[in-house]
């Protein structure tokens, strides 16, 4: 009998949990605190560490099954409350051998006597009843009721069971004498998990390794437990938490033996087949399973605690916790697949009746309908592709193409994704079949449904093009789209609102290589799309050309560029737009001298952003704020989104992720700490070289250049800047080395004097004016001060050429490309006679007597690239 009167001793891996300790205290201003739970919520340890601190006399009775006997279970509340208040129950005792009272309507004389010579004890006490769902007798419950309605003030039941009291409780509730700790007050919040699992598991995860199994268990105290003994056996933890479900054995084993085995059959059944469902209310449980007294069985399960959470305060929406959903879930796919089937398809007649399209279509999937799929797809096309983009890519990747290719939208879309998915070859081959397929029906369908069909086929074959790095033929199929959808096709509006997960399509000199292919491309449409500011991709467009001009160091033209869609007021919000553009226009700003216009962008730019994916907007936000810091010098800044970005040097590095990671290396480098820096750097180096990334492979190997360079390392310094030039000489590239500042100076000065000793090989591919020529923009930096450079540099200097004006720019970029006079003439709209004006200005400028000259002295000049 003693043991059951005992205070459960402290766990070893307790954690100290202020919130539902002060709630427990809340307790002592009530007659009834009940903390009611599923199994494993820590009903128990909440209570006996409360028990052990709360500073008052408490009686604890831990009961089970052989306790459901009205004189065991009085005699156990007795005895609990003497080891509290000796000499207490004198007149008690001898009136528990009675037994209860005969009848229901009187009064229970030894409950009576208990509470008389309870209001005569001194100070507080607390009675602590725990697994009181244990108990079920009905004379139990009977006297209990009548106990708790006669409390004196100074006395607190605190009644712990996974089930709800089967007393009346609104009166007391009511009257504001009765608490209730629930599920949500029970479960651990993030940072009290972390440090049970720390002390349960003695593992440390990453914040995002923690951040799944917690959102895995919600907080669920026995999932933490029982995950940390399969991830304490797991030779791969990252996939031990993916997979971490109720399937898992020892989860599936806790919930059979100590939830499932014990229900009637009819619950069993019900719990089974409502298991598909992520919500459910009574008429959608009726009409998956076919029973008619649903509500009554789900207010049983709540009864219950049978890990049901209501999702409304009308409790007529409910949710089984992950963990026991999986268990089910699992368990009736193998025990019944065809009645699997079957109430998917029954579930989801009801819920595309009432409005819930979304859920219809995965429940359809489930049951293997895949034309009602497509069919709900192409209904709900648009809504779909705003709100559940992540949903309908996954349906669509299920069904089978001979479905799809009946709805001619919903194909578009699936090609497409397989486009997204780097699947390019097959993509490739897909769309080149589709479009000789709907070719061949030009004259039998609608005239509009055809080119709108044609414009969508045409941009995924430039999608497509451009994956291959093809811009001639990227320009060629966009002549076509424009044909056939002057105001952007169908495909080209997706997603504008949303991170698509793919830089690529943002940032398009993440992707080209080729900077002078790319100077025309982008001209031409930025010509092209000039006047029509909502078109899905004049933004981006805009933006990426800006970047190029800003590489090339001509500011003045980059600023010019950029204000045009800076904010623009017919333009439609667009956030992936919105993004880059802020990005250039934020460090033109930097670059011409105006720091505080360019934190003024990025930090606007965070309030200005609306959408679904706004953590991960902010994540780029915040990475390009911590550069700009590192660049005006504000180190504790950039410090300190160090220690906040969630990021490590050792972490794998997505591909969608590596600005970010970029900027993790050059803020590492920046606050000293220069192996993490290499190391970080390295590895992306080498990300970039296999994805064929030549803009962030440069923009590495001088972090690294610049990291040895500081460390003392002055000869890998200058290989890896002689590795840089060499790769960037031939794209002309010049702020990813001038925006590095004075360091990068010395490192230039460092490697001409190098080479004028001989000792660099293989510098002979790299001009020795190249490295001038970056010398001397360093040195007309505006935001740099002005940095020495030493006699070798100074006699291969050039004198100042006086500037080109913007049409001389382009005339001189149409004679690179091989145009005659008359050719110029006619593409830039004017006569022969201005272009040889034009042209004779220019030479003179320049100081050359011919074309060719004019071209050789631009190129070296760095006006040409």
């Amino acid at each position: 009998m003693k043991t059951k009167l005992y205070i459960p001793h402290k766990r070893h891996d307790s954690v100290p949990r202020p919130r539902l300790m002060r709630k427990l205290d809340e307790g002592l201003e009530a007659k009834l605190i009940l903390i009611s739970a599923s199994a494993g919520y820590g009903k128990t340890t909440a209570l006996s560490e409360w028990a052990r601190q709360s500073g008052v006399a408490v009686a604890w009775v831990s009961l089970d099954k052989q306790d459901d006997e009205w004189i065991a279970f009085w005699t156990y509340v007795t005895s609990s409350i003497q080891e509290q208040a000796p000499g207490f129950a004198q007149t008690v005792l001898p009136l528990l051998a009675n037994g209860p009272s005969a009848s229901f309507a009187s009064s229970e004389p030894a409950v009576t006597a208990m509470l008389n010579e309870l209001n005569q004890l001194p100070g507080e006490l607390a009675i602590v009843l725990d697994d009181f769902h244990c108990i079920e007798l009905p004379e139990i419950q009977r006297s209990l009721s009548y106990f708790v309605d006669r409390l004196p003030p100074q006395i607190h039941l605190y009644i712990a069971s996974r089930t709800d009291l089967p007393i009346p409780t609104a009166r007391l509730m009511a009257k504001g004498e009765m608490r209730q700790i629930r599920i949500q007050d029970l479960r651990f919040h993030p940072e009290e998990g972390h440090a049970f699992f720390r002390k349960t598991a003695g593992l440390s995860l990453s914040r995002e390794q923690f951040a799944e199994l917690y959102h895995q268990t919600e907080g669920w105290i026995s999932g933490l437990q029982l995950a940390a003994l399969s991830l304490k056996r797991s030779d791969n933890i990252a996939e031990s938490i993916r997979q971490f479900s109720g399937h898992q054995t020892h989860i599936s084993d806790y919930l059979l033996e100590e939830v499932y085995l014990h229900l009637p059959e009819s619950t069993r059944a019900f719990m089974l087949q409502t298991s598909i469902l992520t919500r459910m209310n009574h008429s959608l449980c009726e009409a998956a399973t076919g029973q008619a007294n649903a509500q009554e069985q789900l207010e049983r399960l709540e009864q219950w605690n049978l890990f049901i959470t209501p999702l409304d305060d009308q409790r007529n929406w409910y949710r089984y916790h992950h963990l026991m959903s999986d268990f089910l879930r699992r368990m009736f796919i193998r025990t019944n697949p065809g009645q699997w089937a079957r109430t998917h398809v029954q579930a989801a007649r009801w819920l595309e009746s009432h409005g819930f399209e979304e859920e219809a279509a995965e429940h359809y999937l489930e049951g293997k309908q895949y034309e009602d799929v497509v069919r709900v797809i192409e209904n709900n096309l648009q809504a779909f592709l705003k709100k559940k983009f992540a949903a309908l890519s996954r349906w669509i990747l299920q069904l089978p193409e001979s479905v799809i290719s009946k709805r001619p939208m919903v194909e578009m879309f699936y090609l497409l994704l397989l486009i997204g998915i780097r699947q390019w070859d097959k993509a490739s081959e897909k769309i080149e079949r589709a479009k000789l397929r709907y070719d061949a029906l030009q004259g039998t369908m609608d005239d509009a449904e055809w080119k709108n069909v044609m414009g969508n086929i045409c941009y995924l074959c430039a999608t497509s093009s451009y994956f291959k790095k093809d811009l001639t033929q990227v320009s060629d199929y966009f002549e076509l789209v424009d044909q056939y959808a002057p105001e952007g096709s169908f495909l080209q509006t997706i997603g504008d609102n949303r991170y698509n997960g793919y830089d690529e399509f943002e940032d398009h000199l993440t992707f080209i290589n080729d900077y002078h292919g790319a100077s025309v491309f982008l001209l031409k449409w930025i010509t092209r799309w000039g006047d029509r500011r909502t078109h899905p991709f004049a933004g981006r467009i805009q933006a990426s050309y800006s970047k190029l001009l800003y590489e090339w160091n001509r500011l003045e033209e980059a600023e010019r560029c950029i204000d045009q869609v800076l904010r623009p007021q017919d333009a439609p919000p667009n956030t992936r737009s919105m993004l880059q553009i802020n990005v250039s226009a934020s460090r033109i700003q930097q670059a011409l001298g105006h720091p505080v216009q360019a934190a003024e962008l990025l930090e606007r730019l965070k309030v200005q952003i609306e959408s679904p994916d706004y953590a991960v907007f902010l994540r780029k936000i915040e990475a390009e704020q911590a550069c700009l810091a590192v660049r005006q010098g504000s180190l504790p800044a950039a410090a300190e989104w160090l220690e906040r970005c969630g990021m490590t040097p050792t972490d794998e590095i997505p591909l969608n992720e590596a600005a970010e990671y970029a900027a993790l290396a050059r803020v590492l480098a920046a606050c000293g700490r220069m192996d993490e820096a290499l190391s970080l750097s390295e590895r992306l180096q080498q990300l970039f070289w296999k994805e064929d990334r030549l803009r962030e492979r440069i923009k590495m190997l001088i972090l690294q250049s610049v990291t040895q360079y500081r460390g003392g390392q002055k000869n890998k310094a200058i290989g890896l800047l002689e590795t840089a030039l060499r790769l960037a000489w031939p794209q002309r590239f010049v702020r990813s080395f001038v925006d590095e500042g004075p360091v990068m100076a010395e490192i230039l000065t460092a490697y001409l004097s190098a080479r004028q000793d001989d000792r660099l090989r293989s510098a002979a591919s790299v001009p020795p004016d190249y490295a001038v020529s970056l010398l001397q923009a360093l040195q007309l930096s505006r935001h740099q001060s002005a940095v020495p450079v030493r006699a070798e540099a100074r006699r291969a200097r050039k004198p100042q050429i006086e500037r080109l004006t913007n049409r001389q720019m382009e005339i001189v970029r149409l004679m690179a490309e091989g145009m005659s006079n008359k050719q110029i003439a006619q593409d830039l709209d004017i006569t022969e006679g201005t272009v040889k004006s034009h042209a004779n200005h220019i030479y003179e400028k320049l100081d050359v007597r011919t074309r060719v000259q004019a071209i050789k002295k631009a190129r070296e000049l760095l006006l040409l690239n």
